[in-house]
C-alpha cells in the first residue's frame, strides 16, 4: 500500500482529455505542486493555471483568486446623440463583436451583442448596471456601475480576459489517470488519460 507521499510523487504528468472528439484539452501536474491547465477548441484556446493538493484519492486544483472584472473601463465621455454606446477595443478587431453587453435600466433590461466595430447601442436613458460577457468564455460576466452623465463607455480586455480560474476543483485519481467533470465543458464524466 503506498503512503501519502509515495501517492503524492506518483501523480505528476500530463494528463490528456480522451473521448470527446474536436477538442484538445488536458492537465500538466507538476512536483512542485503546481498545475497547468489547457483547452483547444477551433480557434479558441484557453488556459490555467495554480496549485494543486492531494486529499484521499483525490486532486484538489486551486488558481489565484478571479479578478473582479474581465474588461477595463478606459474611457467615458459625453456624446451628441440620443445613445448610450458601449464600445469594446482590441488589438485583434476580430474579438470585439463577440462581447455580450446587457445593460439595466430603472424600468427596464436591454441585452445586444457588439456589431463588427465592437459597437452595441441602446436608447439613453438614466442606467443602473452593465453586465459584459464574452462569448468565449461564458462562466465571465463583469458588472460595472455607470455613471449616467455619460453615454458613450469603452472597454478592452483585460490580458486574463480566456485564462480560467480554478476553485476547489475536483479530480478523482483512478489508477494511473484522473476523472471527473471538465471545467469547460457539459460533459458529465471525462477521463484525463496519463501520457507514458
Amino acid at each position: 500500500m503506498e503512503t501519502g507521499i509515495q501517492a503524492q510523487s506518483a501523480i505528476p504528468g500530463e494528463y490528456y482529455l480522451r473521448g470527446v472528439t474536436e477538442v484538445g484539452s488536458g492537465f500538466l501536474i507538476k512536483p512542485d505542486s503546481t498545475f497547468e491547465f489547457f483547452f483547444s477548441y477551433g480557434a479558441l484556446d484557453r488556459m490555467g493555471s495554480g496549485k494543486w493538493i492531494l486529499n484521499g484519492n483525490e486532486i484538489i486544483l486551486n488558481s489565484k483568486p478571479r479578478p473582479l472584472h474581465d474588461f477595463a473601463l478606459i474611457n467615458s465621455k459625453t456624446m451628441p446623440g440620443d445613445f448610450i454606446t458601449i464600445k469594446i477595443t482590441d488589438k485583434n478587431e476580430l474579438l470585439q463583436r463577440y462581447v455580450y453587453a446587457k445593460l439595466k435600466f430603472s424600468d427596464t433590461i436591454m441585452e445586444d451583442m457588439a456589431n463588427q466595430k465592437g459597437e452595441i447601442k441602446f436608447p439613453r436613458k438614466v442606467m443602473e448596471k452593465l453586465s459584459l460577457q464574452f462569448e468565449f468564455c461564458p462562466e465571465k460576466i463583469s458588472v460595472f456601475d455607470l455613471d449616467s452623465k455619460y453615454n458613450y463607455f469603452e472597454f478592452r480586455f483585460e490580458p486574463w480576459i480566456v485564462e480560467y480560474f480554478f476553485n476547489n476543483f475536483h479530480l478523482a485519481i483512478d489508477g494511473n489517470d484522473l476523472k471527473g467533470k471538465h471545467p469547460l465543458l457539459d460533459e458529465k464524466e471525462c477521463h484525463f488519460i496519463k501520457s507514458k
